[in-house]
């Protein structure tokens, strides 16, 4: 069944084809252009302003929950900021306690005492030498540590900052669009005041498309009125002439009268 009617549209499909190609010809395409391109304007124009402005306000209000979606993703932003910052705070305070300690332990190990006593404990040459390599180590590897959280603080402000251009820009546009949606519908509510006090309605697009197809029309009588006028150019009409008695006669006469001479 479903075959049947697959066959049954195509073959109709054709046939309004093959029709449209002997009553246009070539200029079926064209026709065909032109009435699609008709009718899509013909939709559109009958389409109420109030409910192409009502469709301009949703999709501005489409806006409202990307734009609080991207609130939020600064908001986060911003908390992990300023998390960051306090964590280099606090990296950089150890970093200098721990500059502080190594200086103390290069200035211990300058002299020539064999011993030393911090906080109450004695410690010996050796065991402040090493413990001295070992925080040095421990202070490089921090410094590498610091110098990345501050790069990476570095980059989320810079990608906050764009983010929050990018939010402001779409307010701004958002706020544009709303007031231009408003003068619209101001403007639309003047036209319906205007047209409901007068009694005159004139429909400007009919007037000019009929206007453009009596031009048409006038255009193809006058093609007419040259076609046939140049066909009569190569009409050649017979002659009929009626036999006039008194020159049948004379021509006998001269004919006789030339054939005694002879």
């Amino acid at each position: 069944m479903l075959m049947k009617l697959t066959k049954l549209g195509l073959l109709s499909v054709a046939a309004i084809a093959l029709a449209g190609g002997l009553a246009f010809g070539t200029d079926a395409l064209s026709y065909l252009t032109s009435s699609t391109r008709s009718v899509r304007s013909a939709v559109k124009d009958s389409v109420p302003i109030e409910f192409q402005l009502r469709r301009a306000r949703d999709l501005v209000d489409d806006i409202i929950p990307e734009m609080h979606a991207n609130i939020r993703l600064i908001a986060q932003q911003e908390v992990e900021i300023d998390a960051l910052k306090r964590d280099l705070t606090q990296s950089r305070q150890r970093l200098s306690d721990e500059r502080a300690q190594i200086a103390k332990l290069r200035d211990a190990l300058a002299g020539k005492e064999e011993s030393f006593a911090f906080s109450g404990v004695t410690y010996t040459r050796e065991q402040v030498k090493e413990d001295l390599a070992r925080r040095l180590e421990n202070v490089k590897d921090a410094e590498l540590v610091l110098a990345s959280k501050e790069r990476l603080l570095t980059n989320q402000s810079k990608a906050l900052s764009v983010a929050m251009q990018a939010l402001e820009r779409t307010r701004s546009q958002k706020a544009l669009l709303e007031s231009q949606i408003a003068a619209l519908a101001g403007q639309n509510k003047l036209l319906q005041a205007t047209s409901a006090g007068s009694t005159v309605l004139v429909d400007n697009s009919k007037l000019a498309q009929s206007e453009r197809l009596i031009n048409e029309v006038k255009k193809q009588l006058d093609v007419s009125e040259r076609v046939l006028a140049h066909e009569s150019r190569f009409a050649q009409d017979i002659k009929v002439d009626a036999i006039s008695e008194r020159d049948v006669l004379t021509q006998a006469d001269q004919y006789l009268a030339s054939s005694q001479k002879k």
